[in-house]
């Protein structure tokens, strides 16, 4: 019989009751296995000759025991000719059709798994391609361990239905059909009996199975729990040291790992009695058979070849019964996983143009950004207006410093300009013309963001900087970098340009990782530059060196700044004060400092008092 199938840790597909519509929104699958519908069916040739081949060995078995007892009474004129080999020569036969199956299996296996992962290798990257064009709100909404198990968890379930599950179904299907034609034609009694002890064990195995797999899921559930303890408390050590919080962090990962012992003893349990009570069934089933077929050979209704092939097709049959109960359960987890999948892959993408497509002259920007009675509401919270009718000019090269209290809107206006959001009213125009009007990967081409909190991939110096401009060269990352004061710097570690960051860029200070954000910025060579509270958090050795690099940066280009220290935006062309969504005040420094109880002037007093 078969037994149930190992579990694995990875995080398992919902199940999707089997239905007409699941099915249809299942059939994703077929259209990535399409461009190798030459290796499917191929595989499928194979898998009809391997059960062909696997069913005719009991038949040979047969032969060779009657031949052996010279026992031929029951051989059909039709199988004659095998019927009168002697012993030897059947085992040859049987040597080499096991011979065959070897070369069948090889080629049904190494078929189906070339298919297989290709069909997934191509559905990992259209759902990666589709998740890296989504706008802003689709990653606002989801948690990146979300859809980080689309790619993997789903698409892993997929790719165990096409190179494994869907063969062993059409395997099965055939085993049990000719299992069941050839104990009929063997003998229709002892078939009869048969039908009447198998369900019985059927029925057994898909209770005991249900009732494992629910066990397992709550044991894996835990298990993740206990991981999710160690990747929080690993994450946050410095918090767990500064309250000497070790041993209420031990004892909790202890109490979740406890947990998840009781689960696998459970488990265990029940899979020994699953096991045990299997056995019995089993083979108190080929006992039976046994027996009542003895009597019939004590008759000379049936030889011994035919008993003994009579018992083998039973046990290929019981078996590929038992094992469907598994294949139903992987094939409704797969429903679940291409249904997710199909769902993601629905969503509406940005249109993002080729890389190779290069800066259009039609697009090409003076720097000109005009904003016109723009309102918005972030589309996870529409009844709070973040940005209230606001309008604003600036002329191209002209420096825009954006100031207010927190929450006021002002990374949200930044975010509008990328057009990571599309504004609720209003319009923004860039050189006179609609923001809309432009493709998104024109505009962007042609805008650099420099946020406070500089998230730098876990690669080189080089391939950071370069990112700004994937085809530069050594001397342009080079001159990047002197211009962002980061050459110094980076020219003091021993591997240089070629030095790892370490994951987000952790083994630099903040002030070198901004000058790495900078240079990159330099690189990319924007016409409007957009600087989210770049300096904020660094101390007044790094400001006044990443302040600099900002100088070189902000040059000849239209400069949107948001600042927190006011300090740093008083040479500023224009001074844009926002509170509740709104512009309060507008105008140069000089201007503001004279509105009494203005708001700019009161920030700037407070600012003063601190210092």
């Amino acid at each position: 019989m078969a037994r149930p199938r190992e579990t694995d840790n990875r995080e398992e597909s919902p199940k999707v009751k089997i239905s007409k519509d699941s099915i249809k929104e299942a059939m994703v699958i077929f259209r990535y296995l399409r461009p190798y519908k030459g290796q499917f069916i191929g595989g499928l040739i194979f898998i009809a000759l391997s059960a062909a081949n696997t069913m005719t060995f009991p038949y040979m078995l047969k032969q060779l025991i009657d031949s052996a007892n010279n026992n031929l009474k029951g051989a059909h004129v039709a199988l004659k000719g095998i019927a009168s080999l002697t012993p030897g020569n059947i085992a040859v036969v049987m040597m080499g059709l096991l011979c065959l199956q070897m070369g069948i299996s090889y080629m049904r296996v190494y078929l189906f798994t070339s298919v297989g992962e290709q069909t997934v290798a191509d559905m990992r990257k259209d759902i990666y391609r589709h998740i890296i064009m989504m706008p802003m709100d689709f990653f606002a909404q989801r948690r990146v361990g979300e859809l980080s198990s689309r790619i993997t968890a789903d698409v892993s379930q997929i790719q165990d239905t096409v190179t494994t599950v869907f063969a062993e179904l059409i395997r099965g299907v055939l085993t049990l059909i000719f299992g069941i034609i050839m104990i009929l034609f063997i003998s229709l009694k002892m078939t009869l009996l048969m039908l009447c002890v198998v369900p019985v064990i059927v029925v057994i195995a898909l209770v005991f199975s249900k009732f494992i797999r629910k066990i397992s899921r709550q044991a894996q559930d835990q298990l993740a729990d206990s991981g999710t303890v160690v990747q929080e408390t690993l994450q946050g050590i410095t918090n767990v040291k500064a309250f000497t919080n070790e041993w209420y962090e031990i004892n909790r990962y202890n109490n979740s790992v406890s947990g998840v012992v009781k689960l696998a003893i459970k488990n265990g349990r029940y899979r020994g009695a699953f096991i045990s009570t299997m056995l019995f069934a089993v083979f108190g089933s080929i006992v039976l058979v046994f027996w009542y077929g003895v009597g019939l050979m004590q008759q000379g209704k049936v030889s011994d070849g035919d008993l003994t092939a009579f018992v083998v097709y039973t046990a290929f049959v019981g078996g590929t019964l038992a094992g469907f109960a598994d294949l139903y359960s992987s094939f409704q987890k797969t429903l679940g996983a291409t249904q997710r999948v199909r769902e993601l892959l629905k969503d509406t993408t940005e249109i993002v143009s080729n890389e190779n497509v290069r800066l259009l002259d039609e697009y090409k920007l003076k720097g000109n950004v005009s904003i016109k009675n723009i309102s918005f509401s972030y589309p996870s919270r529409k009844e709070i207006e973040v940005i209230n009718d606001i309008s604003l000019e600036a002329n191209s090269g002209e420096q825009i410093a954006i100031v207010g209290p927190s929450g006021a809107g002002k990374s949200t206006l930044v975010s509008l300009l990328l057009r990571f959001y599309e504004p609720g009213n209003g319009l923004i125009l860039y050189d006179g013309r609609n923001a809309s009007d432009i493709p998104l990967s024109q505009l962007r081409r042609q805008m650099a963001l420099v946020p406070q909190d500089i998230l730098l991939f876990g690669g080189t110096i080089f391939e950071n900087i370069a990112y700004g401009n994937p085809g530069a060269g050594i001397d342009e990352v080079k001159a990047a970098a002197l211009k962002a004061n980061a050459h110094d710097f980076i020219t003091k570690f021993p591997e240089g340009y070629q030095t790892l960051v370490g994951e987000r860029g952790t083994k630099l200070s903040g002030g070198q990782r901004q000058r790495i954000a900078i240079a990159r910025a330099i690189l990319k060579d924007p016409v409007i530059l957009l600087l989210d509270e770049a300096t904020s958090s660094l101390d007044s050795e790094s400001e006044s060196l990443v302040q600099e690099a900002l100088h070189n940066l902000m040059q000849n280009r239209t400069s949107f700044v948001i600042a927190h220290r006011l300090s740093t935006i008083r040479n500023a062309d224009k001074i844009i004060v926002m509170e509740d969504g709104k512009v309060k005040e507008s105008g140069t420094h000089k201007e503001l400092i004279t509105i009494e109880e203005g708001l700019y002037r009161n920030l700037n007093k407070l600012q003063l008092f601190e210092a």
